[in-house]
């Protein structure tokens, strides 16, 4: 085989060990919910979503099931290219991640091996598909960060549910690193990389040749799940929801015979879309939390960290430009900001809808469900709420922000570059005025520490009731 060859395998065993399905979720039984959404950028962005869980770590709350980090209430975290390195590290190793992430990533130079130079033989081999193979970066985080790990090694021990997503560049959908997608490829989730999943998230168009993916139609048995089904034969289906659906389908088929993926924030810079995809195909009010989980929860919040670069460049102050790569770096960052805004948009429609829904669900319940579902006494129906909360450059004024965008979203950076990103994710996560409202909603063990200065409001929205929680149960398969 060669370096770019698919390497994932045809499903040979028992279906819930090829998915890699199950394993014990600590936020099962707590009535508070976080989940973290990390977009890209290289190592800036990586670093940046270092900085923010640090400081989720060193938060500490009171909540159902005692005082502790709010860390530990983490359901769910999703990465994008920079942002997956780190989600996918920290869904990996835990906590510990926390402690020797900027060692063996952040300060290292994950361009070795890599052709970064502007030449007439790197313009050749981006003509013939990417100047870089997309399985010598995967080499690279094998070897010095993943350590050979599979999906199989989320799941040894209890943590977060972790999305990694990328771009079928073909179907031009999101490709998200989970169940449904293996599934519908009959394929074994369970053996593939860790390393070659976060590769295909940073894969940038031209940088990196595609990372490739073989589909095993009628490898498998099982059938389609309904929604899947429904969503496939419905023409007036939601878009999103029609095209994820039909995606699946060829690769079930067999009509997609090689799926070609490269940087997920193509289509999605947010990795939002797994969320909104998993309302859109849901049952029922709850889904995808069990009804217990519905039950239970009083506070979640959704923590966005938004390490999207500001526009750049002095082209617009003169008749020409941009050209070369100035026109290659204008066109992708137009596409992954235009991703930004309308997958942040959908998200907020959808999960106000599903606020609406499950309250009233929790409110139809009987005094029977409400016992069965393990309601407390003196349970509220309408005791729910959620925050969507962004957390980014612009929130620490604009001559920090400033520094900060000037920032280069490449693999190496200087150490004292990512020593800044690192403490500006922990101050900007500290001074946001939603953050700091749903830290008072369900208490804290310690006193928060003022706002930083010179923090300044966000320039978008970012809180609204309602935002539902993230728990992954069994009934999220469908859209992971």
């Amino acid at each position: 085989m060669g370096a770019s060859d698919p390497i994932n395998q045809p499903i040979t065993g028992k279906a819930e060990d090829a998915f890699a399905s199950t394993r014990a979720d600590p936020t099962a039984g707590d009535d508070v919910l976080v989940g973290l959404a990390f977009t890209g950028g290289g190592t800036r962005a990586a670093a940046f979503a270092h900085g923010v869980l640090s400081e989720v770590d060193q938060t500490t709350v009171r909540t159902r099931t005692g005082t502790h980090s709010l860390l530990d209430s983490v359901g769910f975290v999703s990465g994008v290219s920079g942002g997956a390195v780190t989600a996918a590290y920290y869904g990996l190793k835990k906590r510990e991640a926390l402690s020797d992430f900027r060692e063996k990533f952040l300060i290292r130079n994950a361009e070795e091996g890599l052709n970064t130079s502007v030449d007439p033989v790197s313009l050749i081999k981006a003509l013939g598909g990417g100047v870089n193979d997309v399985a010598t970066f995967a080499d690279w985080l094998n070897k010095n960060l993943f350590n050979g790990a599979t999906f199989a090694d989320f799941r040894k021990t209890p943590g977060p549910r972790v999305w990694i997503n990328a771009s079928d560049i073909y179907n031009r959908t999101p490709f998200i690193y989970g169940e449904a997608a293996f599934i519908a490829l009959c394929s074994d989730l369970a053996s593939y990389p860790i390393a070659n999943a976060v590769a295909a998230s940073a894969a940038v168009p031209i940088v990196f040749t595609p990372m490739v993916i073989r589909t095993y139609p009628k490898g498998c048995t099982d059938q389609p799940p309904p929604w899947l089904e429904k969503a496939h034969n419905n023409p007036n289906a939601p878009p999103m929801l029609k095209a994820f659906a039909d995606a699946l389908y060829s690769y079930r088929d067999g009509s997609t015979k090689y799926i070609k993926l490269l940087d997920g924030g193509l289509v999605d810079n947010f990795g939002l879309s797994g969320f909104t995809i998993s309302r859109l195909s849901a049952r029922t009010a709850h889904e995808p939390l069990s009804p217990e989980q519905a039950v239970r929860l009083r506070r979640s919040i959704v923590i966005l960290v938004d390490a999207g670069r500001a526009p750049s460049g002095d082209w617009v102050h003169k008749i020409e430009g941009p050209s070369g790569m100035e026109l290659v770096n204008a066109a992708s960052d137009t596409a992954v900001q235009a991703s930004v805004r309308s997958s942040y948009t959908a998200f907020e429609r959808t999960m106000a809808d599903w606020q609406r829904q499950i309250t009233a669900w929790r409110c139809g319940l009987t005094p029977e469900q409400r016992k069965r579902y393990g309601a407390p006494a003196n349970w509220n129906c309408r005791d729910i709420k959620f925050f969507v909360n962004r957390v980014a450059f612009d929130q620490l004024g604009p001559e920090r922000a400033k520094v900060l965008n000037a920032v280069d979203t490449r693999l190496k950076l200087p150490t004292a570059e990512v020593d800044a990103l690192i403490a500006a994710g922990r101050d900007s996560l500290r001074a946001n005025p939603t953050f700091r409202e749903f830290l008072k909603g369900i208490g804290r063990a310690t006193p928060m520490p003022g706002p930083i200065e010179p923090a300044e409001p966000p320039s978008t929205p970012v809180a609204m009731a309602p935002v539902q929680a993230l728990v992954p149960t069994s009934s999220f398969a469908q859209a992971e």
